[in-house]
C-alpha cells in the first residue's frame, strides 16, 4: 500500500490522512465543487476533482471514485464512514479493479447490510436476538399475526439502512397498519428497500456496542464497549468509553458474542457489533438482559472513544489488516485503562426543533488538539474538518467537530468534556455546544442514569436556563473592569499627591431582558449585587478566566464581542450587554451617576430623593485636600438616591447620588 485514495470528506478524511502519513503512505483526497477549498484536500499529498456538490454526482458516484484512484495512481481506497462505507457493490468494484479496499468482504457487508437476515445469522451463532419477526412474507396480514404473537408495544424496522428512517413505535393493535404502511413508504424512499422486520419494544433501552477487529488469518479480538445511549430521533449524540455499570461478567459475555457474531461471517477488519441491554429484565446477577441490534461494517463515528482508552490507532489497524498483517494485539494484550466521552457538535439549532443551520463560519476555534498516546491525553482531542472561513452548506451533514476528553475515571473525563465545549468558538452558524454542555453535565447524566429515552425525559431541564446567573454577572464585571484603571492620579487632577488607595471601578452590565445591573468593584469588593461580596478573577490566557467568588474557585469561558459579553461556566451560557468601563474622576457619561472624584468629605447637599434637577444644577459640596469642589448634575432629571450625608467621609469614586429621567 503505497498511495491510498480516502473516498470521502471532512473530519474523517483528514483523520485518515494523518494516520496514513504517520505510516508513510501517500494520500489522495477527492473533493466535489463545495469542497475545494476544504481542509482535508489541502492536507492530502494530492486532489482530484470529483463533480458537484450533491453528493449523488460525487461522493456517491462509484465511477468518478474508481476514475480518480486510476488518475492518480492509488492502490488502495480507504471509505470512511457514511456514503459508500458499506455498500458492498462499491467494495467489490475496488476489489476487481485491482485495488485494495480498506474494509471486510463483500460477503460480510452482504450478510450483516440487512437486519433480518443478520439476525437469522446471529441466532444461527448462538448471538441473543430481540424477539420479533423478520420473515419474508411482508403482507399486511402475515405482519399483523406476526404483531399479535410478539405483543405490543412494538417497533417495525426497515431490514435495510439505518439512522431511525423507516423505524415506528407502536403502542396497540390499532395503530399497527397505519404506522406499518408509514415505515414502509420511508424505507423505500430512503433505501430502496420497503422491507421491515417487527421487534419487541424495549421500554428502557441502553444502547451498547462493542468494537471488534478480524484479520484475514481468522483472528478475532474487542476492544471493549462503548455506550451510546443518549440519542436524538435515533441518532447518537454522546457516547463513552467503557459503558458505564456494567459487571465484569456482563462485559466479558457482550465482548465473546461480539467476536462470535464476527467470526460467525468470516469478517476482516474494523467492525462495532451493536446491542440492546433491557433494563427491565433482570437477571439473578443483577445484569440486563441483551439481544444482538446489528453490526455495522466500518468505522464508526465515535472511534476515538476506544482510541482513548486502549492507546491503539483503530485506522492504523484498518491499514494493517487490508495489506494483509496481522492483527497488531492479541486479546491480552489489550487493556481499558480510564474513561473517554466524546460529544458531536453539530451546525443546529437546538431552540428551533434542532433544525440544521447554514452558513460560513466566520469564527472557529478550539480549546487545543491532542493526540491520544498510552491511553491518556494532556488536553481535548478535536477531529473536525471546518476551520474559519469554511461553509457548512445544505449538501452534507452538519457536523463541525467530535469533542473527545480522557480522563482517568469517568466524573474527570465528564469535567474534562464540559471545560473543551466551553472553550469551543463557533460564529456564523447556531450549534448545539451549550446543549451538550448541559446534557453531559446533567446531575442524571453523571449518575450514570441513562437510556434511550434520556433526552427526552429530561426536555426540560435541558432547555436553555431562563436570567442570568451571578456568578456570570461577576466574572463579567471583573472580566470588563480593567485591571489597573487609567484613570488620572490625585496629582494630574488637583496639583497635590494622593494616598496609595486602589481605584474603584464601575461596570454597567445588561441582562437580555434590557435589566440593568451597575456594580462597583472597587478591590476584591463587589458592590450592586443582592449583597456584597469578595472577588478577584484573572484572564490565564484571552478566553479562559479563573475567579475567587467569595472563596469559591469557578472557572469560566471569557468571550468579548462587540459591545456584549458572554460568559460560560460549567456549560451554561449567559451573555451581558456592556458599555465601556467608567473610572473614578472620570466623566460618568451623563447616566446620573454621580461619583466622588477624590476622597473627602461631603460639605453640603443640596438634595434629597424627588428633587428635580436641570442638567448643571449643584447637587453637592465636597471638601478635599483643603478646597471645596461644586458637583453638579450631568443630566436632567429627578434624584433616585441619595448615598451620603453632610459631614460624611467619601472614598475616591464612591457612588453619591443617582439621578433618572434618562435613558442609561
Amino acid at each position: 500500500m503505497k498511495k491510498l485514495l480516502i473516498a470521502n470528506r471532512g473530519e474523517i478524511a483528514r483523520r485518515i490522512i494523518r494516520t496514513a502519513h504517520a505510516m508513510g503512505i501517500e494520500t489522495v483526497a477527492v473533493y466535489s465543487d463545495a469542497d475545494a477549498g476544504a481542509l482535508h484536500v489541502r492536507e492530502a499529498t494530492q486532489a482530484v476533482h470529483i463533480g458537484p456538490a450533491p453528493a449523488a454526482e460525487s461522493y456517491l458516484d462509484s465511477a468518478k471514485l474508481l476514475g480518480a484512484a486510476a488518475r492518480s495512481g492509488a492502490d488502495a481506497v480507504h471509505p470512511g464512514y457514511g456514503f459508500l462505507s458499506e455498500n458492498a457493490d462499491f467494495a467489490d468494484a475496488v476489489r476487481d479493479a485491482g485495488l485494495i479496499f480498506v474494509g471486510p468482504p463483500a460477503a460480510a457487508m452482504r450478510a450483516m447490510g440487512l437486519k433480518d437476515g443478520a439476525k437469522a445469522l446471529m441466532k444461527k451463532a448462538g448471538v441473543p436476538t430481540t424477539p420479533g419477526y423478520q420473515g419474508d412474507d411482508q403482507s399486511l396480514v402475515r405482519l399483523e399475526r406476526a404483531a399479535a404473537q410478539i405483543g405490543f408495544p412494538l417497533l417495525i424496522k426497515a431490514v435495510a439502512g439505518g439512522g431511525g428512517k423507516g423505524m415506528r413505535a407502536v403502542d396497540t393493535k390499532a395503530e399497527f397498519a397505519e404506522a406499518l404502511l408509514a415505515a414502509q413508504r420511508e424505507a423505500g424512499r430512503a433505501f430502496g428497500n420497503d422491507g421491515v422486520l417487527l421487534e419487541k419494544l424495549i421500554a428502557r433501552p441502553r444502547h451498547v456496542e462493542v468494537q471488534v477487529f478480524a484479520d484475514a488469518a481468522g483472528n478475532v479480538v474487542h476492544l471493549f464497549e462503548r455506550d451510546c445511549s443518549l440519542q436524538r430521533r435515533h441518532q447518537k449524540v454522546i457516547e463513552e468509553a467503557p459503558a458505564p455499570g456494567l459487571s465484569d461478567r456482563l462485559r466479558h459475555i457482550l465482548g465473546v458474542a461480539a467476536c462470535a457474531a464476527a467470526t460467525a461471517i468470516d469478517y476482516e477488519g474494523a467492525g462495532t457489533v451493536e446491542f440492546i441491554l433491557d433494563l427491565d429484565a433482570v437477571d439473578e446477577n443483577g445484569d440486563p438482559a441483551f439481544y444482538f441490534m446489528e453490526m455495522n461494517t466500518r468505522l464508526q463515528v465515535e472511534h476515538p472513544v476506544t482510541e482513548a482508552i486502549t492507546g491503539f490507532d483503530l485506522v492504523e489497524w484498518q491499514l494493517r489488516v487490508a495489506r494483509g498483517e496481522m492483527l497488531p494485539a492479541n486479546q491480552t494484550n489489550i487493556v481499558a485503562t480510564g474513561h473517554a466521552v466524546e460529544a458531536r457538535l453539530y451546525a443546529e439549532d437546538p431552540d428551533n426543533g434542532f433544525l440544521p443551520s447554514t452558513g460560513v463560519l466566520s469564527r472557529v476555534r478550539f480549546p487545543g488538539t491532542a493526540r491520544f498516546v498510552n491511553g491518556g491525553i494532556a488536553s481535548p482531542r478535536i477531529d473536525s474538518g471546518v476551520e474559519t472561513g469554511s461553509e457548512i452548506s445544505v449538501f452534507y451533514d452538519p457536523m463541525i467537530a467530535k469533542v473527545i476528553a480522557y480522563g482517568p475515571d469517568r466524573s474527570r473525563a465528564i469535567d474534562a468534556l464540559v471545560a473543551a465545549l466551553d472553550g469551543c468558538i463557533i460564529d456564523g452558524v447556531r450549534t448545539n455546544r451549550a446543549f451538550l454542555a448541559r446534557l453531559i453535565d446533567h446531575p442524571a447524566f453523571r449518575a450514570a442514569e441513562i437510556d434511550t429515552g434520556f433526552i427526552a425525559r429530561h426536555a426540560d431541564d435541558l432547555a436553555p436556563p431562563v436570567g442570568v446567573s451571578d456568578d456570570s454577572v461577576v466574572v463579567a464585571a471583573l472580566a470588563t473592569a480593567p485591571v489597573t484603571p487609567p484613570a488620572p492620579t490625585m496629582f494630574e487632577r488637583l496639583g497635590g499627591w494622593r494616598l496609595n488607595l486602589p481605584v474603584p471601578r464601575y461596570v454597567d452590565l445588561f441582562k437580555p431582558d434590557g435589566e440593568r445591573v451597575a456594580l462597583t468593584v472597587d478591590g476584591d469588593r463587589i458592590e450592586g449585587m443582592a449583597a456584597p461580596l469578595t472577588a478577584t478573577g484573572r484572564f490565564l490566557d484571552d478566553i479562559r478566566f479563573e475567579a475567587d467568588i467569595g472563596g469559591r474557585l469557578v472557572h469560566a469561558i471569557v468571550i468579548r464581542g462587540e459591545g456584549s459579553i458572554e460568559v460560560r461556566i460549567a456549560g451554561r451560557a449567559d451573555t451581558l450587554s456592556l458599555r465601556a468601563p467608567r473610572i473614578a474622576g472620570i466623566e460618568p457619561g451623563g447616566d446620573g451617576r454621580v461619583l466622588a472624584p477624590m476622597p473627602g468629605r461631603v460639605l453640603a447637599l443640596d438634595v434629597a430623593v424627588g428633587t428635580a434637577v436641570d442638567a448643571g444644577d449643584r447637587l453637592l459640596v465636597l471638601e478635599a485636600m483643603k478646597m471645596e469642589h461644586r458637583l453638579v448634575a450631568k443630566v436632567a432629571g429627578k434624584v433616585s438616591a441619595v448615598h451620603v450625608a453632610e459631614g460624611d467621609q467619601v472614598g475616591d469614586g464612591m457612588l453619591l447620588v443617582e439621578i433618572e429621567g434618562l435613558a442609561a
